[in-house]
């Protein structure tokens, strides 16, 4: 009788120490997952040389192109010598816009670029000019900016058929596949917080033919004029928006965000992971800025 009993009790106790065992590894694997899930809620990217939530840089962008809008244009003249113009001019240049170029210009808000191209169509007089161009961004103080320009520049009223301003993310643009020839974004790109889906976008909305083309601040290929560059970029430029602008913390950010943009051949792979095909960069003032360039096919 001692003997059975003695085997029953045994046998309950290894019941017993197998069923902790496995409670304490569904707590270990619990806790694990439980860990994982938080990570993936908290993935991280940079604001400048901040780092922070993703969800938190689009309002971050968004509020310091809010400050800045009204002071935008005249700050980019300031703090480039007007030299913006000529790399604007020259990117235009490299489109090579027709009479029925449909363009998407991206983070255009107060229309430098959509400007260039409009003028540059009227002066096409082969053909009766079809050309139009929207105008997208994601802050509404942007796109204000632009739509005011328009009207003072070409005396027209809005919505006109040439032009349209589109209050949109680059990321999630509502816009259909195939729409566009030709897709612009200028000065933009780096503040977007998801790099990749917005390259896959512009994609999308592109027609097979059309072409991506993308002026960005770089990296700059000549160490002499890196160490000027970035003394005047951390030391001058954020006292200018000071001066000019009446803040200096967003252009602290501008400087810091160039810094952090992928360099010339990193964002050339960006480039052609979304899909495109022909790509290529040109560097414009040593590497301060460079147009990045594929299509469609």
């Amino acid at each position: 009788m001692n003997l059975p009993r003695k085997l029953h009790k045994l046998n309950l106790i290894s019941k017993v120490n197998s069923l902790s065992r496995c409670a304490i590894l569904c707590q270990k694997w619990n806790h694990t997952d439980q860990s994982t899930q938080e990570l993936q809620s908290e993935k991280t990217t940079h604001f400048g040389f901040e780092t922070v939530q993703e969800e938190e840089k689009t309002g971050k962008v968004y509020e310091v192109f809010e400050n800045v809008a009204k002071s935008y244009d005249t700050m980019n003249d300031a703090m480039s010598f007007g030299i913006h113009r000529l790399w604007k001019d020259i990117f235009i240049d490299r489109l090579g816009p027709t009479h029925d170029t449909k363009l998407l210009d991206v983070a255009g808000g107060t229309g430098d670029i959509a400007f260039r191209f409009l003028n540059t169509v009227d002066n096409l007089s082969s053909k009766q000019c079809a050309a139009h161009v929207t105008v997208s961004d994601i802050n509404r103080a942007m796109l204000d900016v632009g739509e005011q320009r328009a009207r003072d520049l070409f005396k027209i009223e809005l919505p006109h058929p040439r032009i349209q301003f589109l209050e949109a993310n680059a990321e999630e643009l509502p816009i259909e596949d195939k729409s566009y020839s030709a897709y612009t974004i200028a000065f933009g790109i780096r503040n977007v917080t998801h790099i990749d889906k917005a390259l896959r976008e512009a994609y999308r909305v592109l027609r097979p033919g059309g072409r991506f083309l993308c002026l960005e601040f770089s990296h700059v290929n000549n160490s002499a004029l890196q160490w000027a560059y970035d003394q005047y970029s951390f030391q001058v430029i954020p006292v200018m928006g000071q001066l000019i602008a009446g803040q200096w913390k967003p252009y602290q950010y501008l400087v810091e965000s160039i810094r952090q943009f992928p360099n010339q051949e990193e964002f050339k792979q960006m480039i052609q992971s979304a899909g495109f095909e022909y790509v290529t960069y040109e560097n414009l003032t040593f590497g301060v800025v460079a147009i990045h360039s594929g299509f469609k096919l």
